[in-house]
């Protein structure tokens, strides 16, 4: 249960797997003997992305931003070589907490990389139900119709069983403007990875946290240029990216990595029009000071 005498926010991240993507897919039109010197790959040019996500407990909501891809399309998705793939009740017992207790998940979006622990099957598999019951579900309004017909690129990246028992549970709210959760977090919505996608502002007192998802998803992606070719609009990505990084060089503001394996989050500056990483943190860091 959420502890209602102690209103520290509380941060966890909670690593629920690792997969292999193409280094070209990631970084797009940028060359590898370029891109290979801020990330590596593998010797068939593969990456290991992690599949990060952030628990929050601001005292009176637990708050989770997305879920992984879960286990019910693992034979369908081999291509990406998953591994260490989850369980969220084990995960969030380690914390004191339990699936039960979460009260708000927060998707950027809807490919299964994200969404995918939503549902999962219950004990004898025989169906598909609400891995956290007592949860409202934020999906950007556009996201969700895009979800409901896909565009011919995107339509592999979803599927039904992981969002549609939310959708007849009632627990789905679409968010059609950026709009404040709470006093501690605000929904941002950004189009161009995907349409309607949410990136999460956690007001943390004295500096804010952003969970950057896919607008930037490693530390290697910070310049503009630099969008991956899973982007639907790569024109509008790098808009994103360019609104997103003013905002952090300009407030300080933290970045926080869904995908990067190697880091979790930064400070960014920007010198010659060109952005860079100021510092990087690790999440503990970035949590231990909060008051």
């Amino acid at each position: 249960m959420l502890n209602e005498d102690n209103k520290k926010m509380k941060l966890y991240k909670i690593e629920t797997g690792t997969f292999l993507a193409d280094g070209g897919a990631m970084f797009g039109v940028v060359p590898k003997r370029v891109w290979q010197k801020r990330y590596p790959c593998n010797e068939e040019n593969f990456c290991i992305l992690a599949m990060r996500c952030l628990l929050v407990d601001t005292g009176d909501r637990l708050i989770l931003v997305d879920t992984g891809t879960g286990e019910k399309q693992l034979d369908n998705l081999k291509y990406y070589h998953f591994k260490g793939i989850i369980n969220f009740e084990t995960e969030l017992n380690k914390l004191g907490y339990s699936c039960a207790d979460v009260t708000d998940v927060i998707l950027t979006h809807l490919h299964f990389d994200h969404c995918g622990t939503c549902t999962r099957f219950n004990d004898d598999k025989s169906e598909v139900v609400l891995t956290f019951p007592n949860a409202e579900y934020w999906v950007g309004k556009a996201q969700w119709e895009n979800f409901l017909n896909p565009n011919v690129r995107e339509g592999d990246s979803y599927f039904r069983e992981n969002m549609l028992p939310v959708h007849e549970a009632g627990s789905l709210r679409l968010v059609s403007e950026d709009m404040l959760l709470c006093d501690e977090v605000e929904l941002r919505l950004y189009h161009g990875h995907t349409v309607g996608q949410i990136s999460p502002h956690f007001n943390l007192g004295d500096k804010t946290l952003v969970f950057a998802g896919d607008v930037i998803p490693i530390m290697a992606s910070l310049p503009v240029a630099w969008v991956s070719a899973y982007d639907t609009y790569p024109i509008t990505s790098m808009e994103d990216k360019v609104t997103m990084l003013d905002e952090a060089v300009e407030k300080q503001q933290i970045l926080f990595f869904e995908h990067d394996h190697y880091n979790e989050c930064c400070t960014v500056k920007k010198i010659n029009g060109k952005y860079r990483v100021e510092k990087t943190l690790t999440l503990d860091e970035v949590g231990k000071d909060l008051k």
